[in-house]
């Protein structure tokens, strides 16, 4: 670990990234907070109550994150909302049908990927969203002059460039295991599970963030068009 932060170092003074402090405080974090998760997880996973509850303290933290990454400030119920909207049913649909059993033991794994992957889409759709905006503010003031509504205005706008949120996870479910194996599948094979097994509970994860994704990110966009979910600056600048 050592040698591998090292490496970042050296590459980030070569190519001036600035990021050399900020790596091996990243790092050090990651250590410290693994340790501290690792030993909380030894009774989460063997007690369903303390699983939920570190589910939510999950989603918790990310919705902060995405928050702090799009700059939406008070607007963060909406993001809860955004997020919430990928993860609940993607759960539902894992647990309900059978196709992972409703236990401790697959519930953290399988929120904290699903959870993880809500938070990624929303921070992705805010990002391209938003300064898109911005940079916009003419086509919406015109939309506007021409009689639409701002819902309207600000979906001519954003409507050519949501899609983005959801292309690296349509790559990643078009090339597993042609370019990656991500983790389910190595998780399952270092388990002890069978091939078949670990390909099958990929596959399960995939589409899942996939299928959650797309809800998260429609339906954020969605209240970005009503006016709900926008930085303070945008709140100012979109006005009726």
């Amino acid at each position: 670990m050592v040698a591998l932060v090292g490496l970042t170092v050296v590459a980030s003074r070569l190519g001036r990234l600035g990021i050399c402090r900020a790596s091996v405080v990243a790092s050090a974090r990651a250590m410290a907070q693994l340790a501290v998760v690792s030993l909380i997880l030894v009774y989460a996973l063997q007690h369903l109550w303390a699983a939920v509850v570190f589910t939510i303290v999950m989603f918790a933290v990310a919705v902060a994150t995405t928050v702090g990454r799009t700059g939406v400030g008070r607007a963060w119920p909406w993001t809860a909302v955004a997020v919430a909207s990928g993860v609940l049913p993607v759960l539902a649909i894992i647990f309900c049908s059978g196709a992972a059993p409703v236990n401790a033991a697959s519930l953290v794994p399988l929120a904290g990927i699903i959870i993880g992957n809500m938070m990624n889409g929303h921070t992705l759709a805010g990002r391209r969203l938003f300064p898109e905006l911005r940079e916009s503010i003419g086509t919406f003031e015109a939309a506007l002059s021409l009689g639409l509504p701002r819902a309207d205005a600000i979906r001519m706008v954003t409507e050519d460039s949501i899609a983005e949120a959801v292309i690296p996870s349509v790559d990643s479910t078009r090339t597993v295991g042609l370019v990656t194996l991500p983790g389910a599948f190595i998780g399952v094979l270092l388990g002890g599970g069978s091939a078949l097994q670990a390909g099958a509970a990929q596959l399960l994860v995939l589409v899942g963030i996939l299928a959650g994704q797309a809800v998260t990110v429609v339906v954020a966009h969605r209240l970005v068009c009503a006016g709900l979910l926008l930085p303070p600056d945008l709140r100012r600048a979109l006005h009726e």
